[in-house]
């Protein structure tokens, strides 16, 4: 432990020397840089005063002969003596012609050499300098700066030079004084991280072990995590296999869990799963495990039970502890949970089987609202194929797979397209086309559902206000799941979405089935009243196959009723289909309600349904749901009366 601690020190000494001695040098080196620009733009500014105040003040006035051929002895005498007045801060000065020529030299070298690229940017304007080196003198200051005339045109290049001992002496001074500080720094600062670096070690280690601790354990409820129930699932399921004994596993979540986090607030929600975690610990045996999945889902672990029965009496001594309600800030909270239960060996033959299954028999109970179902191959609809098209369904939304396909809804009294249907296509590259009966129960099942029906919100919305510019005022219609009357921000996120492509409310239908509005009347009818109170247009889908009173119909904010396909092609073959139609007709105008009638596909269905009073169809007889881009043929053929269109997929997709 010593070795590896010296040879950490030593490793953190070498690479901390090794960057400050870079750095060093990288400060060094760039406040010489600094210093040295300075010295040229003070150079500058002092070859400019000698420009304007002795060079072009005296040949202004004679124009440009006096600077086309070489200076003569009075101008020469001038310029001499202007530089023993500049007190050395000049010390040389060249005139070149406009030529290239050069006309006067303060420094008497032979044949000196014109730097012809400083040259021609001082011919355009420019002022110049660089710092020159020889070898057997001091680095010198060159200026090349134009000479402006009268005319503003610049006829001759002046050449100036300046000592740059005085600027170097400067550097290497400040050089020294910046070295000695960064040293001091340097030294004093790798002194500190040297100690942090040694209470990191000892903080990193403490960390490590904490980490460990809280890699098994939730951090809200203290109970064992995921990784800790599998460990203990994996050490149960393997002595079972010697001994021959059970293994109990249950499943179970917080019914309606997020309407307490919506209503009451996260914190509230957090306490409520800290006094669940609570009740599971102390209704439970010594010996039985109770795990915090996440969220609101827990898991118990039974690692040896003497039967099946033994294992569902324990289940219900768990649902028990869910009788008595929940105290929050003085509110009592009734709340209510469903179990699974699956067991080792009689359902499954190893923990990931056992998992999957005790959470099918979660999902049973929660449907059957029988609070606790042990697993049954019969109730297990959750098979791998399904599973995977779960998991896709989740990538679909991520790659944007799916795809709105629009049916047109027709007036019976007009011949016009007065809606659209909007229906979810998802055309899976492996699967083709995946009817949505496969995948939309899945994802009502799972929760999935609030991201697939935003998802179509949204790819409508945006469609309506492509076709809003286009000109086409058309609503659309869209299907929403019993879910979504049950999602709190439901309404603000519809209100945003239509706010953000600026589409007005009346443009978008909801509807709703029979079975939505009946599992949660009070909610139901909240939600959609603030729905309506958008602006939009409510309808209740399929009615006449669930058990809706027209009583209730009458409390709901609703625009459209829409018959069922089934009654509409019961209508032609049995007369009392038609005296069903009829009445739901005749019942829906007393409420002021427009009735539309799904699954028209013969011109003799068309007929009836106008001598029933029917106001609107939609059917393969127009179309069959076809892309947006192919909406406009289809408004076409509806308009022009063409002949009826030839459906390619079966009319219940």
């Amino acid at each position: 432990m010593l070795d590896k601690r010296l040879s950490l020190t030593v490793a953190f000494a070498l690479v901390s020397v090794v960057a400050f001695v870079g750095l060093a040098v990288g400060l060094s080196t760039a406040m010489q840089r600094q210093v040295e620009d300075q010295a040229q733009a003070d150079a500058k500014t002092t070859a400019r005063i000698v420009s304007a105040l002795a060079i072009e003040s005296r040949f202004a006035p004679r124009g440009l002969q006096a600077l086309s051929r070489p200076l003569s002895r009075d101008d020469s005498i001038y310029l001499n003596r202007v530089l023993l007045a500049s007190n050395g801060a000049v010390k040389s000065l060249r005139l070149w012609s406009p030529r290239g020529d050069l006309i006067y030299d303060s420094t008497g070298v032979e044949r000196p050499q014109l730097d012809q690229e400083r040259y021609a940017e001082a011919v355009r304007g420019q002022t110049t300098s660089t710092v020159t080196r020889p070898a057997n003198a001091e680095p010198t200051i060159l200026v090349y700066l134009p000479v402006e005339l009268g005319s503003g045109l610049t006829r001759a290049v002046a050449e100036v030079g300046g000592s740059y001992a005085e600027t170097a002496a400067r550097v290497s001074a400040a050089n020294t004084r910046i070295n000695l500080i960064i040293v001091i720094a340097l030294i004093v600062v790798w002194l500190l991280l040297f100690r942090v670096v040694r209470r990191a070690s000892h903080r990193l280690r403490v960390q490590a072990q904490e980490n460990e601790r809280l890699a098994l354990q939730d951090p809200l409820t203290g109970l064992p995590n995921r990784r800790l129930l599998a460990e203990r699932l994996e050490r149960a399921a393997t002595l079972s296999s010697r001994t021959g004994g059970n293994v109990g596993l249950m499943l179970l979540d917080v019914d309606r869990f997020k309407e307490v986090n919506d209503t009451l607030g996260h914190d509230r929600g957090d306490r409520l799963l800290q006094q669940v975690a609570d009740r599971l610990t102390h209704v439970v045996r010594d010996m039985d495990t109770v795990a915090r999945l996440g969220g609101d889902e827990f898991a118990i672990l039974l690692p040896a039970v003497a039967s099946l029965e033994d294992a569902e009496a324990l289940a219900h001594r768990v649902l028990g502890a869910f009788a008595e309600p929940f105290v929050l800030d003085g509110l009592d909270l009734q709340v209510d949970t469903s179990i699974g239960l699956a067991m080792l060996p009689d359902h499954a033959d190893d923990v990931t089987t056992l998992m999957r299954r005790a959470d099918v028999a979660m999902y049973v109970a929660k449907a059957a609202h029988s609070g606790v179902a042990t697993y049954s191959s019969d109730g297990d609809d959750h098979d791998t194929q399904r599973l995977m098209l779960l998991s896709d369904l989740r990538r679909a939304l991520d790659l944007d797979q799916l795809e709105i396909y629009y049916q047109p809804k027709v007036s019976l009294q007009t011949g016009e397209v007065v809606g659209l249907e909007a229906l979810l296509r998802w055309h899976h590259p492996e699967h083709g086309l995946v009817p949505p009966d496969d995948f939309i129960p899945l994802a009502e099942r799972t929760g999935l559902i609030h991201m697939v029906t935003r998802h179509v919100l949204r790819l409508v919305v945006a469609q309506l206000a492509i076709w809003d510019r286009e000109g086409k005022e058309i609503p659309v219609a869209v299907n929403l799941s019993a879910r979504n009357l049950m999602e709190a921000s439901f309404v603000e996120y519809i209100a945003d979405l239509l706010d953000e492509f600026k589409v007005h409310p009346c443009l978008l239908e909801l509807e709703v089935t029979e079975s939505a509005m009946i599992e949660d009347p009070k909610r139901a009818h909240d939600m959609l009243d603030a729905l309506a109170a958008l602006g939009l247009q409510i309808a209740v889908d399929d009615f006449g196959t669930g058990y809706t009173s027209m009583s209730q119909l009458e409390r709901m904010p609703l625009r459209t009723l829409k018959i069922d396909r089934s009654f509409v092609v019961r209508m032609l073959e049995d007369p009392g289909g038609a005296v069903l139609v009829k009445a739901i007709v005749d019942l829906a105008h007393e409420f002021n309600l427009i009735v539309v009638a799904e699954g028209v596909e013969q011109p003799e269905m068309i007929v009836e349904l106008q001598r029933l009073g029917c106001d609107v169809a939609q059917g393969f007889h127009w179309s069959e749901a076809v892309p947006a881009h192919e909406i406009q043929g289809v408004l076409d053929r509806v308009r022009d009366g063409e002949d009826a269109f030839v459906a390619r997929v079966p009319s219940d997709a």
